[in-house]
C-alpha cells in the first residue's frame, strides 16, 4: 500500500542520514549547531523551525541524492518513435530512468561518491528536491512523482531535526558505519 511504501522509503532514508552523519562527524556537529542557534536548548524543534535550518535540509538533500528510495522510477511506455540523443527509441519501449546513475554523474556533482551536504547551500543551492531540478530527482518528476513527496519531506526533516537536537550520536566504538548494500 502507499502508506507502507511511505513508511519504509522514509525510514530508509533517516537510517542512511544518520548513518552518514556517523561517518561525517564534522556534518554532524554543523547541523546540530545549526539547530541549538535557531532552535536553542530549551525546546523541542518545531516543524515551523525546518525552514531556518538550511544545513538539515542539505543534509536530506545530499542523503537522497547518495541513497533515493529507488534507484529506478516507475517506467514509461514510448507510445511513438523518437530519436533522443543520437538514439532510435522504438514505440512501445518501456523506458526507465536510473535515479542512482543520475544522482552520482560526474559532469554535474563534483566528488559524486562523497557525502558533501554543503554543496546543497553552496554550488548546487538553486536545486529542488520536488523533481523541478533533473539532476536529483529521488521523487521522480511530473505527474507521475511520488503522490507522497510533500509528507515524506516534512516527516523526514521534522524527525531527523529531532534525533539530532535531542540525543548526542556517535558510532560504536567509534568505528565507521559500514555502508555496504546487499540482499
Amino acid at each position: 500500500t502507499m502508506v507502507a511504501a511511505g513508511t519504509a522509503t522514509t525510514s530508509d532514508t533517516l537510517e542512511w542520514a544518520l548513518s552518514l552523519l556517523l561517518n561525517n562527524p564534522h556534518e554532524l556537529k554543523e547541523a546540530q549547531d545549526e539547530l541549538d542557534f535557531h532552535v536553542g536548548t530549551e525546546r523541542q524543534v518545531e516543524e515551523s523551525d525546518i525552514s531556518k535550518l538550511s544545513y538539515l535540509q542539505a543534509i536530506v538533500k545530499e542523503t537522497l541524492r547518495l541513497y533515493p528510495p529507488a534507484p529506478l522510477l516507475v517506467p514509461h511506455h514510448s507510445m511513438e518513435p523518437v530519436n533522443i540523443a543520437g538514439y532510435n527509441i522504438p514505440a512501445g519501449t518501456d523506458l526507465y530512468v536510473n535515479v542512482w546513475k543520475v544522482h552520482r554523474d560526474p559532469k554535474v556533482w563534483a566528488d559524486p561518491e562523497e557525502f558533501k551536504p554543503s554543496r546543497f547551500v553552496t554550488t548546487h543551492k538553486e536545486v529542488k528536491v520536488n523533481g523541478q531540478s533533473f539532476e536529483l530527482i529521488p521523487f521522480g518528476s511530473g505527474r507521475r512523482s511520488c503522490p507522497g513527496l510533500s509528507m515524506a519531506l516534512q516527516i523526514t526533516h521534522l524527525a531527523l531535526a529531532r534525533l539530532l537536537h535531542g540525543f548526542e550520536w556517535r558510532a560504536p566504538g567509534n568505528d565507521p558505519v559500514d555502508m555496504s548494500e546487499g540482499f
